[in-house]
């Protein structure tokens, strides 16, 4: 099956290193809960899967939606909602951008 949309959410853990890590921001959770939106909502074409490190962890957590390249930052509930609607309208949810 092809997909219109692969969203990569990031769920690396560092252990002992000073430099945060998405899954310390609750990303496994977010995951998770876009992956059941999506599925809840209908959304054909698209897979929600987990990645290591995407090397933004500063501006995480981190999801980035491929082909299109979209990188964002999610970090609550209701930006994932955001990301899951961009889905829907074909909208870019400027807000939770992050800049290269």
């Amino acid at each position: 099956m092809d997909y219109d949309y692969h969203i990569f959410c990031c769920v690396n853990e560092r252990a002992g290193n000073e430099r945060v890590s998405c899954k310390k921001k609750d990303s496994h959770l977010f995951r998770n809960y876009i992956k059941q939106k999506v599925k809840d909502k209908s959304i054909q074409n698209v897979r929600v899967n987990q990645s290591g490190c995407l090397d933004k962890c500063e501006s995480g957590p981190v999801i980035v939606i491929y082909p299109q390249g979209i990188w964002y930052k999610c970090e609550s509930f209701k930006n994932a909602d955001d990301i899951v609607d961009s889905l829907i309208t074909g909208e870019i949810a400027q807000h939770l951008l992050i800049k290269n």
